[in-house]
C-alpha cells in the first residue's frame, strides 16, 4: 500500500511542460488525504501528464457534481459514504439513533440515491466518472446489533447495490469493486472516528490510498492485452499428450486436473470478448490436432489462431503467432509451466508479459486465474471484439491470397468492399479507443483523453468520422477514424488511425478522396509525427507525396486526383 510519504513524492515526478490531466473528486466529507492518494496513483498512471485533483465544498455532494461537467475535466472521481446519504449515518450528527428512526432512514437514503444517481448520469452523459459505493461500515444504528442483519441493513445494502448495479450500464460509468476493496483494505481497519470528528476526513489512511487507488484504476486503467499464447501439456491439460494419448490427458475433477478445466474454462471466455488465442507447444502436431478435437475439449479448437506445434523454439512460435496477429508482443500474455520456456521467451520478446502455469499448486491458483482475467479486463465489450479473431482468420487469407495474385488490381475489385462512414462519429467510444490503441498506421501516435476529445470535437469546423468495412473475406467492423478541422477550404488532419487488419486494401486512399469530397477542401495539411511504431503510414504518405513526410506536409486536391488511385469501394456515408 502506498504511504503519504510515498505519494507525496509521487506528485513532485508530475512533469511541468505538459498538459494537465484535470479530475474532480466529489465527496461529502473533507477530502484530504483522498485526494492526495488519488493524484498519486493517478501520476504513477500518467507518467507524461501532471495531474490535477480539485474538490467541491465540504458536504455539497451533489453541488460539486452538477457543477463538474462545466469545467471539463477529464474525469470525475465519486467517493460515495453513509453519512452523504443520510447524516444518522454518520458519527457527525446527532440525528437520533433507534426503531422510531430507521424507516424513515431508509426512506431517506432510497430518495438520496435516486436523486444522486440521475445527477451522475447527467454528468456522465458528458465526463467519464469513476465511483466508490460505500465502502465504511453502517454505525450501530439498528436494534439487531452488529453480529445479525436485519430487515433495515439489509434493505439499505441492497438499495446501494440496486443504484451500483443501475450506474453500472451507463457507457462512461465505472464503479470500484466492493470485494477488491474488502480483499485489499480490510473492512475493520478502514475508519478513523478520530479523525472524522475532529477533522471530517474519516478514512485510515492505509484505507485513502487503495480508495484512491481503486478510483484511478478505473480512470486510467491499464490497456487491456489483446493476446494470449498458450502451451498444452501440463498447461491445458494435465500430462504429456505425446506419451499419454489424446485420450490420457485430463482437465477434469475425476482425474484431479480440474486447475486445467479452470484455465480452459478461462481462455474460453476471453476468446468471446475478442481476446485472441493461440497455441505454442512443442509436440507432434497429428496427435495434437486429436487432442483438442476431443468432443469434452471446454477450449475448442475454433478459438485457436493460429496453432504452432513442432519442436522449434518457442521463441520463433511466438515470432509467427505476433506477425499473424500483427500486434506487439508487449500486448501479449505468454503462459507455460517450464520456466525455461518461459526464459527462452522473454529474453527473445523483453515486453511481452510472462506467466508460469503451476499444476497442482491449488494454492496460487485461484490468484492465477483472478490476474489473468485483470490482465485483460475492459469496461464492455464491442462487436469489433467479437469479430476480432475471424477477421484476423480473413486477413491472413486475403494478405495469403494477395501475395498469389498477379493483377493485385482486378483481385482488389472482385472483392465487392464497402466502407460504411459515420460522420457524426465523436460520440462513438470506438473511435476514441482506435485513435488511443492503433500504431502502425496512425497520423503522429496522439492520445486522447475524453475532455481532449469532446474539444476536439466541439472546435469550430471540426469532424469526427470512423470507418467501418466488409468485403467478401468478411466484416473488419470499425477500422478507421478521421478527425480535424475545415478552415477556409482547407483540411487539418489532426488524427488519423486505421487498423493493422485492414491494410493492402486501399481504404486509405479512398479515406483522403472522402475528405476532399465531402468537405470540399482543395488542401489537406497532415499534423504528421513520425512515431518508431508508424512506419506503414510513413510509407503511405511518402508514396502519396514523392517524398518523405514532414510535420505540416500539405496535398493538394488537384494533385491527389492527378495521381488517378484505384477507388475500389461503395461508400455508405451516415450523418446521424
Amino acid at each position: 500500500m502506498m504511504t503519504l510519504t510515498e505519494a507525496l513524492r509521487e506528485r513532485k515526478r508530475a512533469p511541468v511542460d505538459a498538459e494537465p490531466f484535470r479530475v474532480i473528486l466529489a465527496c461529502g466529507f473533507t477530502p484530504l488525504h483522498l485526494s492526495t492518494f488519488l493524484a498519486a496513483h493517478l501520476q504513477r498512471r500518467l507518467p507524461s501528464r501532471p495531474v490535477e485533483v480539485t474538490c467541491g465544498l465540504y458536504g455539497d455532494l451533489p453541488g460539486t457534481l452538477r457543477e463538474s461537467a462545466a469545467k471539463n475535466p477529464g474525469a470525475v472521481a465519486v467517493a460515495l459514504e453513509w453519512a452523504d446519504l443520510d447524516p444518522r449515518l454518520g458519527y457527525r450528527n446527532l440525528g437520533g439513533w433507534g426503531p422510531a428512526e430507521q424507516d424513515d432512514i431508509v426512506r431517506q437514503v432510497e430518495s438520496r440515491l435516486g436523486s444522486l444517481r440521475r445527477v451522475i448520469e447527467e454528468v456522465a452523459d458528458a465526463v467519464p466518472v469513476a465511483a466508490a459505493f460505500p465502502s465504511l461500515p453502517l454505525p450501530p444504528v439498528f436494534h439487531t446489533g452488529s453480529r445479525q442483519a436485519g430487515r433495515a441493513q439489509a434493505r439499505l445494502n441492497a438499495l446501494a447495490q440496486q443504484a451500483a448495479c443501475e450506474l453500472s450500464a451507463h457507457a462512461s460509468i465505472s464503479i470500484a469493486s466492493a470485494q477488491h476493496l474488502d480483499l485489499v483494505s480490510p473492512p475493520a481497519e478502514r475508519y478513523d472516528l478520530q479523525s472524522d470528528l475532529f477533522t471530517g476526513f474519516p478514512y485510515k489512511r492505509a484505507h485513502a490510498s487503495a480508495l484512491g487507488e481503486a478510483l484511478a484504476n478505473l480512470i486510467a486503467p491499464a490497456p487491456p492485452k489483446k493476446g494470449l499464447i498458450t502451451d498444452l501439456d501440463d498447461t491445458l491439460w494435465s500430462g504429456i499428450v505425446g506419451e499419454a494419448g489424446p485420450e490420457g490427458v485430463h482437465w477434469d475433477l475425476e482425474h484431479h486436473a480440474q486447475i486445467h478445466g479452470l484455465y480452459q474454462q478461462t481462455l474460453r471466455a476471453l476468446a468471446d470478448e475478442g481476446v485472441l488465442i493461440a497455441v505454442a507447444s512443442k509436440n507432434d502436431a497429428a496427435v495434437v490436432q486429436r487432442a483438442l478435437a476431443r468432443p469434452d475439449m471446454i477450449l475448442s479448437p475454433e478459438k485457436i489462431f493460429p496453432l504452432e506445434v513442432h519442436w522449434q523454439a518457442k521463441s520463433g512460435s511466438v515470432a509467427r503467432i505476433l506477425k499473424a496477429w500483427n500486434i506487439g508482443a508487449g500486448d501479449v500474455v505468454f503462459v507455460d509451466d517450464s520456466p525455461l520456456e518461459l526464459a527462452e521467451v522473454e529474453r527473445a520478446f523483453p515486453g511481452i508479459h510472462c506467466l508460469r502455469f503451476r499444476p497442482g499448486d491449488y494454492a496460487s491458483a485461484e490468484a492465477f486465474l483472478t490476474g489473468l482475467r485483470d490482465l485483460f479486463a475492459r469496461k464492455r465489450i464491442s462487436d469489433e471484439d467479437a469479430l476480432r479473431r475471424e477477421s484476423l482468420r480473413s486477413a491472413s487469407e486475403f494478405q495469403s491470397r494477395m501475395a498469389q495474385q498477379d493483377a493485385p488490381e482486378e483481385f482488389l475489385r472482385e472483392l465487392n468492399g464497402s466502407i460504411a462512414v459515420n460522420a457524426q462519429a465523436a460520440g462513438d467510444p470506438r473511435s476514441l479507443e482506435l485513435v488511443n490503441k492503433t500504431n502502425q498506421f496512425n497520423l503522429n501516435g496522439r492520445r486522447f483523453d475524453a475532455a481532449e476529445w469532446r474539444a476536439l470535437a466541439a472546435s469550430p469546423g471540426a469532424f469526427v468520422w470512423n470507418a467501418a468495412y466488409q468485403d467478401k473475406f468478411g466484416s473488419l467492423g470499425k477500422i478507421a477514424v478521421l478527425a480535424g478541422k475545415v478552415r477556409e477550404g482547407k483540411v487539418l488532419l489532426e488524427s488519423w488511425v486505421m487498423s493493422c487488419r485492414a491494410f493492402a486494401r486501399g481504404i486509405e486512399n479512398h479515406c483522403l478522396a472522402l475528405l476532399y469530397e465531402r468537405t470540399g477542401a482543395e488542401e489537406i495539411i497532415f499534423c504528421f509525427r513520425a512515431t518508431d511504431r508508424n512506419g506503414p503510414l510513413q510509407d503511405f504518405l511518402a508514396r502519396l507525396l514523392g517524398r518523405a513526410p514532414e510535420a505540416g506536409a500539405r496535398l493538394e486536391r488537384r494533385e491527389f486526383e492527378l495521381r488517378d488511385l484505384p477507388l475500389y469501394h461503395q461508400v455508405q456515408w451516415r450523418e446521424s
